[in-house]
């Protein structure tokens, strides 16, 4: 019975999933929007950020979905305490990265939205490491198995 107490997480444990959790969700948001994208949503862009988003390649877009909803289903596992929410994070972490190769070494992106578009993919790549060393953690501290 010790071992039980000892094993629980704290509540920080499940304030840090929920908010994964949502972060990640915002992410498959994101995706919907963009993958869904109406010729009336198109028309609304600038000639650069259409020809931009049309000449995307189809693994970006595979990436991008593999890194959100890896992502979701990862801090699922979390908030079920599964040890296998590491290697779907990782797995997130590994679409985050091709999406982000893309965007930063072989699109004109930036050139496209400017700097400050660079806040946020730099925010996603942070967040998606971190939850990998979370997981991480999670493990060796045998909340989740």
């Amino acid at each position: 019975m010790t071992a039980n107490i000892e094993n629980k997480p704290p509540i920080w444990f499940w304030i840090i999933s929920i908010l994964a959790l949502l972060w990640n969700l915002m992410g498959v948001f994101a995706y919907l929007t963009d993958a869904y994208m109406t010729v009336e949503d198109l028309a609304n862009l600038s000639q650069e950020q259409r020809f931009l988003y049309e000449s995307r390649p189809v693994w970006v877009t595979a990436a991008y979905a593999t890194a959100v909803w890896a992502g979701a289903l990862g801090c699922i596992a979390l908030l079920m305490r599964k040890k296998w929410a590491q290697t779907i994070l990782l797995i997130s972490l590994i679409g985050v990265l091709a999406q982000n190769i893309y965007q930063f070494f072989l699109s004109n992106t930036f050139e496209v939205y400017g700097a400050n578009a660079m806040v946020l993919p730099v925010m996603v790549i942070i967040v998606s490491v971190a939850l990998v060393l979370f997981a991480k953690s999670c493990i060796s501290k045998n909340w989740i198995s």
